[in-house]
């Protein structure tokens, strides 16, 4: 059964998807727009003018066509429901898609290096560029600027790390046509090796920027943690939470834009099982709601050191109950129940019953137990409470 502050989590967590779902959407399809129209100007322009750094600029501008396609295919699978095969969601189509964007950005990044460095080879057939070339750089220029501001609004408005590494794609565009700009202003100034040159900065740029996109992207997709300062945030959140008394073998991995957090919370050791997982379902929806975290998992420890060594046996309820029950309900005629804590690779019992035990009781249940279990099982000094009907020993 889910509890409000789970409820308002889940809540505020579908709305900001959506939210992020139809910016990206929005912002991606404009992009796409756009650099069809820019692609289009620089390729045709560019072969009429005889610009090798044009038609370079272009096919980059091209690129980002197929960026766009792959970003709003993984927009669109990214927000997938889990299912079996999928049991976290299909966050990391987000990852995938960067990764692939990196890959498209480097395989077109070489192969303007190569046409650029052949043109070099025989620098006296490179042909004069038109007047013409030099407009539509200008033009491009400014329109690959505005496209990415506005592209980077929304990669903030969203957080999301694939508009971010697109609008920052939009601003290498725009500086590469800046350098194709001076490379056509010097060509007619009368220095034709500049536009190759420029061409070449060009396909350097775009590699650049390709394995800058991959890189982290894979990982991302390797279960890369969140940065510092973020995993310190989610710690503090975990530490303040009513009930929590220490935070450890906290963990936490990238899934697309949100991450997944894995958290050891201490908490008094004495404390029921049910009030132990009430404080791990508020860690986990203050997280949830104060983070951008998918999901949570919370494990709760005692404060004290746990049993971890693995030569220590401790004995179970069932071997216990054996042992008391003769003792406590036969003999002495009481109602009873436990609670154990196991401690510090020794184990503490606490007795409650309907009646106050008397000193025989005691005596016999104490001399049954070390004779049974030695000296790693005690009983608490709490068993001599009385606590009223107990629910049942079973």
């Amino acid at each position: 059964m889910k509890t409000s502050e789970q409820s308002s989590a889940i809540a505020t967590a579908d709305a900001l998807l959506h939210k992020r779902r139809k910016i990206t959407a929005r912002s991606t399809i404009l992009s796409a727009l756009v650099n069809t129209l820019i692609s289009a100007i620089q390729i045709l322009v560019g072969l009429l003018a005889s610009s090798q750094a044009l038609v370079a600029d272009g096919i980059h501008s091209l690129s980002d066509l197929v960026g766009d396609a792959v970003i709003l295919l993984a927009n669109h699978g990214s927000h997938k429901q889990p299912d079996e095969d999928h049991n976290y969601g299909h966050a990391r189509y987000e990852n995938a898609a960067s990764l692939a964007l990196g890959m498209i950005l480097g395989v077109v990044g070489a192969g303007v290096l190569w046409s650029a460095m052949n043109k070099l080879q025989n620098p006296n057939a490179i042909p004069p560029v038109g007047r013409t070339a030099l407009w539509a750089a200008v033009v491009i220029v400014a329109a690959k600027e505005g496209l990415f501001r506005y592209l980077l609004k929304a990669a903030k408005q969203t957080g999301s790390s694939m508009l971010i590494a697109n609008a920052w794609h939009a601003r290498s565009d725009a500086a590469s046509s800046l350098i194709v700009l001076f490379g056509i202003l010097g060509t007619r100034m009368g220095y034709p090796v500049l536009d190759p040159i420029a061409a070449m900065a060009v396909g350097i740029l775009i590699v650049r920027m390709g394995w800058s996109v991959g890189w982290k992207a894979l990982n991302d997709l390797m279960d890369h943690a969140l940065p510092p300062e973020q995993v310190e945030s989610i710690r503090l959140t975990l530490a303040e939470t009513p009930g929590v008394l220490g935070v450890h073998e906290l963990r936490t991995r990238l899934m697309g834009d949100h991450a997944l957090v894995d958290a050891h919370l201490s908490v008094d050791p004495h404390i029921s099982v049910s009030e132990g997982h009430y404080i791990a379902h508020l860690a986990r929806s203050r997280v949830m709601q104060q983070h951008q975290v998918l999901d949570a998992q919370i494990h709760i420890d005692p404060l004290e050191q746990s049993t971890t060594d693995a030569e220590i046996r401790l004995p179970l309820r069932d071997e216990l109950s054996a042992v008391l029950d003769p003792i406590l309900q036969k003999e002495a005629g009481l109602q009873w129940s436990m609670f154990l804590h196991y401690l510090n690779n020794r184990l503490e019992i606490e007795i409650a019953s309907d009646k106050p035990l008397s000193g025989a009781a005691w005596m016999h249940m104490q001399q049954a137990v070390q004779a049974r279990f030695g000296q790693q099982v005690s009983l608490s000094p709490l068993a001599l409470r009385e606590r009223g009907m107990p629910r049942p020993a079973s």
